[in-house]
């Protein structure tokens, strides 16, 4: 197979892993979203500050997560960056738990995929002028703050 051809396939087993992972995200099914991950996964935790590690810190962390918050993620656009490195462009609308808006924003989601499976993920959120697909040459997003100035981040 040329080597174009694999490069597409991986890129697009990689978009589906997303997708799905932000599915079972978006569903609560946390098994699912786990499904997705390395076992040993490095995730963000976006409330507190820092990262959760593995599987059972993950799904720690999202139980007390949606027990304060209602948080929705939809991916936009997909950019691959270089060979297992994904930034992924998301609308984030976080809601109290009485169901009123906390944030609605754009953010970016930046995933290590290594043998079919996420192993890490970070949260950046993109200046103005930028995007994974429109940053200028050489530039890079900056790294969010565990918070963003009005809510929670996903995680």
């Amino acid at each position: 197979m040329p080597r174009a051809n694999i490069a597409w396939e991986a890129r697009l087993a990689s978009m589906k892993l997303l997708r799905d992972a932000y599915a079972a995200f978006n569903a609560r099914d946390i098994d699912a979203a786990l499904g997705t991950m390395h076992p040993d996964v490095v995730w963000p935790n976006g409330m507190e500050g820092g990262y959760v590690h593995g599987h059972d810190a993950v799904r720690a962390y999202w139980t007390r997560q949606w027990d304060v918050i209602d948080p929705h993620v939809e991916p936009r656009r997909f950019t691959t960056v270089e060979p297992g490195r994904v930034v992924v462009d998301v609308h984030q609308v976080v809601r109290d738990r009485a169901g009123a808006i906390v944030t609605d924003q754009m953010v970016q989601h930046v995933y290590v995929i290594e043998d079919g499976v996420i192993r890490r993920m970070e949260i950046r959120t993109p200046t103005p002028r930028t995007s994974s697909a429109g940053r200028r040459r050489g530039s890079r997003p900056r790294a969010a703050s565990a918070r963003g100035a009005r809510g929670w981040r996903r995680g």
